[in-house]
């Protein structure tokens, strides 16, 4: 009982000094802040960076209704068990990082990433390419130790919506694809399944997307009576917000079907800003005091829509975005640009550190985004360092989220982060 009262008012400690902040600001772990309400992005955060999402038109002329301020959280604290929560992290099949390399220390969860649907006939298409790396990478996770749980996740940044549309458009297909996949996850030993549809382009598609999670949901506790073996789990990865500001009529998502059929969600807190965009910016930020492109309006979005906290895991880039600028003397936030920067517009956190190195790069970490970010000559580059990511999994505690996972792993530098946020989560 004394060590309950004692990690309650450890979060509780933690939670207050996220929402005052502090006045002092170091570059290793910097004060929480809170912004305005702010506007969902009209870019896309993606899950795959080999993607590179446009602007839509809807950027000159947004919904009014996302201009509305948010009311507050509408759901009250609670305090996870010491040592529980989602520490999750993707891991990419085709960058040739080997699954042997996974330090599970950090994570209580891994996502195989990805594998597609079959677009005639919506069961998942397993190449020979997928079935090497599928078995590499469930031959090795289970002999890793501390063990994690493995999601078999669908979908990406380079999958075709349309093929998602038009499967979860009738109950005879929806079933087809949820067969597949529940037959596909225990064939290769997997713990649950992930889908990553980029992203539903309407209320049509959303009005399906809800009825596929429940029949997936089903289908999935109909399984598991059957065999007597665990339910698989059922997450999904999706827009940074609630509403899809990509499409010129927005569509919001069924934030009762995802609350009531889902494990959890995913929102991608990242690609808020790139080398499509003609100045600087922090593509992660947990706030932007100017627009509502940050990820505490996004997780705020989800709490309105009828998510609850415990049901969101927020995520985390292990990479950033670059610019070349316009003037190597205007070199802040918001600064004019000429294209992608090193990289071609992206370079993962490894790189990130030796682009600083080698280039005696100069290091800002900005107080309103909360967010890092380094210019040499033309070349910016925004990220997240080791204080940024400790201050927002303080956000995720303080707002009360089942949790955090990283796109993406292979993208790291000997752990430093993952460790960091496992131990500011384990409230170390």
């Amino acid at each position: 009982m004394a060590n309950q009262k004692f990690t309650k008012l450890i979060v509780i400690a933690l939670f207050c000094e996220a929402i005052i902040g502090c006045d002092s600001v170091s570059p290793t772990i910097p004060p929480i802040l809170f912004g305005p309400a702010q506007n969902p992005s009209s870019v896309a955060p993606i899950l795959s960076p080999s993607y590179r999402p446009t602007p839509s038109p809807s950027i000159s002329s947004p919904d009014p209704e996302v201009q509305k301020p948010l009311s507050p959280n509408p759901y009250p604290f609670y305090l996870l068990p010491l040592g529980q929560g989602i520490k999750a992290a993707y891991w990419p099949s085709f960058t040739g990082f080997p699954a042997s390399s996974i330090n599970t220390s950090y994570f209580t969860h891994i996502y195989y990433a990805f594998l597609l649907p079959e677009p005639a006939t919506y069961r998942l298409n397993i190449t020979s390419f997928d079935l090497e790396k599928l078995l590499e990478f469930t031959g090795t996770i289970c002999t890793l130790n501390p063990p994690v749980k493995t999601l078999l996740s669908i979908g990406g940044g380079g999958n075709d919506p349309n093929v998602f549309s038009k499967m979860a458009s009738n109950k005879s297909t929806r079933a087809i694809f949820i067969n597949s996949t529940i037959e596909i996850a225990r064939k290769y030993g997997f713990d649950g399944i992930d889908l990553d549809w980029e992203f539903p382009a309407n209320d049509t598609d959303m009005s399906n997307l809800a009825l596929l999670l429940k029949q997936w949901r089903e289908a999935l506790e109909k399984e598991a009576n059957i065999t007597q073996k665990a339910r698989l789990l059922l997450t999904s990865a999706v827009y940074y917000a609630s509403k899809i500001t990509l499409f010129v009529v927005p569509p919001t998502y069924p934030g009762d079907a995802i609350g009531r059929y889902l494990d959890w969600v995913s929102p991608m807190c990242f690609d808020y800003h790139g080398s499509w965009d003609r100045v600087t910016g922090e593509h992660s930020a947990l706030n932007d005091p100017n627009s509502n492109i940050s990820t505490s309006f996004g997780i705020q979005s989800w709490f309105q829509v009828g998510v609850p906290p415990e049901k969101i895991v927020m995520g985390l880039p292990l990479y950033g975005r670059t610019w070349k600028l316009q003037d190597p003397n205007m070199n802040e936030i918001g600064s004019p640009a000429a294209g992608p920067g090193p990289g071609d517009g992206i370079l993962i956190y490894s790189q990130i550190l030796e682009f600083n190195n080698q280039n005696n790069a100069t290091i800002k970490f900005d107080k309103l985004s909360c967010s890092f970010y380094s210019f040499a000559g033309p070349s910016w580059v925004g990220y997240d360092d080791v204080g940024s990511v400790k201050l927002k999994v303080r956000f995720a505690l303080a707002r009360s989220l089942r949790g955090y996972f990283f796109w993406a792993l292979g993208q790291d530098l000997d752990w430093v982060i993952p460790r960091e946020a496992s131990n500011v989560w384990g409230y170390g």
